[in-house]
């Protein structure tokens, strides 16, 4: 059964509108204020007045525009000195420091880590990349010893892949891993994808606190 707790809430090329701001998809031609968008193309619209927004209130498809949609993703057990079936186990071992996690980072946060590489990878055998991304839903689990899902850990990891540039300048801005200070992001991606996250009381496997889904658009051919 689920506890439904939404706390809802994109890509290379930035403009700025008087009332608000847009993100349109890498490759995509700029659609302005024009909607809805061209065809091939997708236009994100995003909070006015940040510089660094962390989602977009919503992403606008034109007609045509080739949608690739993955099936939902959880952490891969990669840490097989911890036992199966337990929430250790799908840490990714690259995040440990001599087999612990660094300080502050929990385990909601690597577990996160671990799923978005994934996400990566299935967008990549499907020709497509962190920055085509233009929806995201995620399912959170609260950790064996909390009582609610750990967003704060959550929202640091997708930091680390999604929504970390200056929309000012578009170069990268540091996010926080743990509670170190903020460094350069893992990857640099200016895409901010619309998004919500629910908390859920049993992910289908064990020891899984994270699943995630997304949509990905294919880049429009250059005009």
């Amino acid at each position: 059964m689920r506890n439904l707790r939404p706390l809802s809430s994109r890509t290379k090329i930035a403009l700025a509108v008087v009332v608000t701001a847009v993100l349109v998809a890498p490759a995509a031609a700029v659609a302005g204020t024009r909607f809805p968008p061209r065809p091939g193309t997708t236009v994100s619209i995003l909070p006015p007045g940040q510089d660094n927004p962390s989602i977009a209130d919503g992403v606008a498809i034109g007609r045509n525009t080739a949608i690739y949609k993955t099936s939902g993703l959880g952490p891969g057990g990669l840490n097989t000195a911890a036992a199966a079936g337990t929430e250790a186990r799908y840490i990714d071992p690259v995040d440990l420091v001599d087999g612990q996690l660094p300080p502050g980072v929990t385990i909601t946060e690597a577990q996160g880590l671990n799923v978005l590489r994934r996400i990566g990878e299935n967008l990549a055998r499907a020709g497509l990349s962190y920055d085509d991304v233009i929806t995201m839903r995620v399912f959170l689990q609260n950790p064996a010893d909390q009582e609610k899902m750990d967003f704060a850990g959550w929202n640091r990891a997708y930091r680390q892949f999604f929504a970390n540039t200056s929309l000012a300048t578009g170069k990268p801005v540091n996010v926080p891993l743990g509670s170190a200070a903020p460094a350069p992001p893992m990857v640099a991606n200016p895409a901010r994808p619309s998004r919500f996250a629910l908390e859920i009381e049993n992910l289908p496997v064990n020891g899984w606190l994270v699943e995630v889904e997304v949509d990905a658009a294919y880049p429009a051919h250059h005009e």
